[in-house]
């Protein structure tokens, strides 16, 4: 199965993530130490699984048929979620230390995909001049 166009952005927006990665730990470890760098690092790791999870059930989804792709999106969608949920609410029920610092870590790792993606959608977007072909 040739996923070709689909992942084509992937290579870049893994490349961002793992420098955010690098950098979240650093930062985590500076502001909290090691319980600041795994909260860190887990809030990146957390954003870049759930994404790249979708991206390639998405795109197998779109190799298979078109038509699979809103419900194979929406299962995985409500999946992932159900069990992002639970573990947050297990790590909530623990007090963990390191639960502001996975905040932080999955906003920033949120804002570094999607501005990412648009950058590279931007620049790789089919140029409007020329002539629409099949």
């Amino acid at each position: 199965m040739n996923f070709g166009w689909r992942l084509a952005h992937l290579p870049v927006l893994l490349a961002a993530s793992g420098a955010l990665f690098v950098a979240a730990v650093a930062v985590g470890w500076l502001a909290d130490g090691g319980t600041g760098a795994a909260g860190a690092a887990a809030g990146v790791g957390v954003v870049v699984a759930s994404y790249l999870l979708s991206t390639l059930v998405i795109a197998w989804a779109d190799a298979v048929h078109p038509s699979l792709v809103l419900a194979v999106g929406v299962v995985t969608y409500i999946v992932k979620f159900s069990v992002i949920g639970a573990v947050m609410v297990s790590l909530t029920a623990a007090d963990w230390a390191g639960l502001p610092a996975m905040g932080v870590g999955v906003v920033a790792g949120v804002v570094t995909w999607t501005g990412t993606h648009i950058w590279w959608l931007v620049r790789h977007q089919p140029d409007r001049h020329q002539s629409n072909r099949t």
